[in-house]
């Protein structure tokens, strides 16, 4: 009975404002009838209305010449309903006094051609109140919308032109056949057609995973409202319709488990995010909010329902649902100051908004381009755990995601991951927002994501909206939060039981020997306890001075991958046209070699190093569980693949013109062929025009998976020995994975520049820094990389690029012959005051060029 009071007195309001009480004289600034009130449009005074109830403002009575004068919907008025109507402009007509007939009082659904019906009855009397108040009363009303737009038999064209002002266009005619003619969502034409790739993604979906079943007309609801919202009075009445209709629903979905009991209240959200005009202004202070709280409280089978039926709309739809949610994050994230102490995680409309944007998400990578199979099988033997109790049960606590990260429940619902998408509809990078991740607190966030409360939200749980620098920084609090644990434990363990005390993963390595004395001790430790392979890495260098801070762990780093990635070594090849390295399937190293080397990765994402590798994608993609596939040849073997390509497309008769088998030829370390049968018996299997697309999936197979399946594995192994219990698959991609390891390629010495500041009497306008900077941006690339790595320790940007690395430059002196020296652990300069720009250059150069070792000053 409350609610129902509070939706009249907001009622009262805006017809209030909207047409006054009827007294000319009247006093209240918040009237319609008052001489000095100015005149809103009917949006505005919706949200008036809702602010002069909050306030509990003054409400005038009604004058004698309004008394009797009808509500929005007088209809819902007599039963106590809560809609209002922007249509009202103060004006009466005889038409309005003439029988219920004409207000369609009765009417609590719609179908596409009672809307026409009654549009074109108003549109006889120019008064368009009667359909304002049936649109506001259905639209306000999830009981209503559920049986509106129903699907019906198919309408002849005749029908149709009966029903509809102008004349339908054929596509429209199509459209509206194949909607009649099938109960499933089918992909509009334009759509598959705007999205440039063929064949209709949505298709390939109901194959996939089958039709998705709704019984509302989707292409009637945007036929409907194509129509109807180029008049800006109906328009209006959506959006008062939408303020009513969201709390209801929400508290529907909340407490009253609707749609359990009727699937088709589904109905509900597709007919309302069907509304083009969702994004604008109008809607997103109030009713976009609103009914973002209540799509967030759907059950998980109707997200992956929904998910899966947008997924079937094509790549314009898809955006339009994107560009929707992202306005309204953005627009809160602007509107206001979240700081630490306001954070953006605890605003109920971006974080509803951003659970909406998951829908959709996962609506682009089921409509992309996939590859369910393929998939990498998991290890035979499980990754050996510390039989060392952790931080956690130590203090009483359950340890959590003891198997690893965890998975998303949409995601599990849904029978899909985002590495299954070779190439989403959209860019994924369109699903990032800027702004938001600007005043994101992370390492609040990062809290509520290991915490897994009911009560605050993380957006690491929806790493899709986080860029690569943020994601960064919620792994790098995982890692560090990591080591303090096990440094801790460690701590806690020699109090206890007398062990030594060793609270890092200390290696002592001779320059000369870093790869023996290196992969020696690191396969101890992961026979012996791989638990201590995630405390922090601690590297000396024998007989050198120089105290690891990071900047030791750096060179030790690049050591190895030097040594390792040496041809001459044999573990891995090296293609000098895509100037990427494989593995060598004719190694003499053993599994344990390629399982160090796996750990070395993981070491160098755990301790937040990057490393000068060059592995193509497939590696990454293999590393998160796809095997890889004729694709992947692009990348890896070009030539091969340009090679299988053209034997796909051979139009003349490939048996006799080319005279190849199922059996291929290799070669080993010496040169000498190898020959594999792709099939059993393959060199009496000849290809044909007809078995070659076995031939190439075979060939692609054999190259990328089983002749390496042994190196692989134990690489893959040595990997998730560090990473296995890390957030990292759960927010990165492959591609981005690569770019933890690898850093940016890009050097854009203008970003680091303006990022770098300045210690011991510098600053930026000193005229030796000015010299100095005109020195370094002269420098050729060769020349840039050298300096990066003698004063960061890596000749690579980090992820988000040269700006992030926040390089010091300090003053060592006045001027001498001294070289400029460094300290990597920290990125700081010591530059002297050099006299003169060649000078600086050419000690700059000097030490650039012959810089190695630690503690030689």
């Amino acid at each position: 009975m409350k609610r129902a009071a509070a939706k009249h007195l907001i009622e009262r309001y805006y017809h209030q404002l909207t047409e006054g009480c009827g007294n000319e004289a009247c006093t209240n600034e918040a009237c319609g009838s008052s001489p000095g009130f100015q005149r809103m449009d009917n949006n505005a005074a919706a949200i008036k209305a809702l602010e002069l109830y909050k306030n509990n403002a003054k409400l005038c009575d009604p004058h004698p010449s309004k008394k009797g004068a009808s509500s929005a919907f007088p209809e819902n008025s007599a039963k106590g309903a809560h809609n209002f109507s922007a249509c009202s402009n103060g004006k009466m007509n005889h038409k309005d006094l003439q029988p219920a007939r004409e207000d369609f009082r009765d009417l609590n659904n719609l179908t596409e051609e009672k809307v026409y019906e009654i549009l074109s009855l108003c549109s006889e009397t120019e008064d368009y109140s009667p359909l304002i108040r049936v649109i506001g009363r259905v639209f306000s009303s999830a009981e209503s919308l559920v049986q509106s737009f129903r699907k019906a038999n198919q309408h002849t064209k005749e029908e149709l032109k009966s029903l509809q002002a102008k004349d339908e266009d054929k596509d429209e005619d199509e459209k509206e056949t194949a909607s009649g003619s099938s109960t499933a969502m089918e992909v509009e034409p334009e759509a598959s057609a705007s999205s440039g790739d063929g064949p209709s993604h949505g298709e390939n979906n109901v194959q996939k995973f089958g039709p998705v079943e709704v019984s509302v007309d989707i292409d009637a609801v945007r036929r409907v409202y194509d129509r109807l919202l180029s008049n800006e009075k109906i328009e209006a009445a959506f959006l008062n319709a939408l303020v009513y209709l969201s709390p209801n629903v929400e508290c529907d979905l909340t407490y009253h488990n609707v749609y359990a009991a009727d699937p088709n209240y589904l109905n509900v959200f597709i007919i309302v995010m069907e509304n083009s005009n969702l994004h604008s202004p109008e809607y997103l202070e109030i009713a976009l909010p609103q009914f973002c709280k209540a799509m967030s409280k759907l059950p998980l089978p109707a997200l992956a329902k929904l998910a899966l039926l947008w997924s079937q709309y094509g790549a314009d739809q898809i955006r339009r649902l994107l560009e929707t949610f992202q306005q309204l994050i953005t627009y809160t994230v602007i509107s206001n100051e979240f700081s630490s102490d306001n954070l953006v995680n605890e605003d109920d409309g971006v974080v509803a908004a951003t659970k909406c944007l998951k829908i959709v998400y996962y609506a682009n990578v089921l409509g992309g381009d996939l590859d369910m199979g393929h998939n990498e099988e998991e290890d035979d033997e499980p990754i050996p755990e510390s039989s060392e109790l952790t931080l956690q049960e130590l203090l009483g606590e359950e340890r959590r995601n003891k198997k690893g990260p965890r998975v998303d429940p949409l995601e599990t619902e849904l029978g899909i991951r985002a590495s299954d998408c070779r190439k989403p509809l959209i860019p994924y990078e369109e699903f990032i927002n800027e702004p938001l991740n600007e005043v994101l607190e992370m390492d609040k966030d990062y809290t509520f994501f290991k915490v897994e409360t009911e009560s605050k939200f993380s957006f690491m749980t929806c790493p899709f909206i986080l860029n690569a620098v943020t994601k960064n920084l919620g792994l790098y609090y995982d890692n560090r939060i990591r080591m303090y644990s096990e440094r801790r434990i460690t701590a806690l363990y020699s109090l206890v039981q007398g062990q030594q005390l060793n609270p890092y993963l200390r290696l002592k390595v001779r320059r000369d020997h870093v790869i023996d004395d290196a992969l020696v001790r690191l396969e101890m430790i992961a026979m012996e306890n791989p638990a201590d392979l995630k405390k922090q890495l601690y590297v000396e260098f024998e007989g050198e001075q120089g105290v690891d801070e990071g900047g030791v762990s750096k060179e030790f780093f690049q050591l190895v991958v030097e040594e390792i990635f040496n041809p001459d070594i044999g573990m891995f090849t090296y293609d000098e046209i895509t100037k990427l390295f494989w593995f060598n399937p004719s190694s003499f190293e053993t599994e344990g070699q390629f399982t160090l080397i796996g750990i070395v990765l993981g070491l160098a994402i755990y301790n937040n190093c990057i490393l000068d590798v060059h592995f193509p994608m497939v590696v990454y993609r293999k590393l998160m569980g796809k095997k890889g596939t004729f694709r992947d040849l692009a990348d890896s073997h070009p030539v091969l693949y340009q090679s299988l390509k053209d034997l796909l497309e051979y139009e003349g008769n490939v048996e006799e013109d080319m005279m190849i088998t199922f059996q291929i030829s290799q070669t080993d370390l010496f040169g000498n062929p190898l020959m594999y049968d792709l099939k059993e018996g393959g060199d009496k299997i000849p290809v044909t025009n007809e078995n070659r697309k076995d031939f190439v999936a075979l060939y692609a197979e054999y190259m990328l998976n089983k002749s390496v399946e042994k190196q692989f594995k134990a690489f893959r192994r040595g990997f998730h020995m560090v990473t296995n219990e890390s957030p990292l698959k759960y927010l990165f991609r492959s591609e981005e994975i690569e770019l933890l390891i690898c850093g940016s390629r890009n050097l854009d010495f203008q970003a680091l520049e303006d990022s770098t500041e300045y210690d011991g009497g510098y600053n930026k306008d000193s005229h030796i820094i000015k010299d100095f900077w005109e020195t370094v941006h002269s420098f050729g690339q060769e020349q840039k990389r050298l300096f990066l790595q003698f004063t960061t320790g890596t000749d690579r940007a980090p992820v988000g690029g040269l700006g992030k690395l926040k390089m010091i430059i300090a003053k060592n002196g006045p001027d001498s012959d001294r070289l400029p020296t460094s300290h990597t652990c920290f990125n700081v300069l010591l530059l002297p005051e050099y006299s003169t720009k060649e000078k600086l250059r050419e000690r700059l150069l000097k030490a650039i060029t012959y810089a190695k070792g630690f503690g030689m000053l």
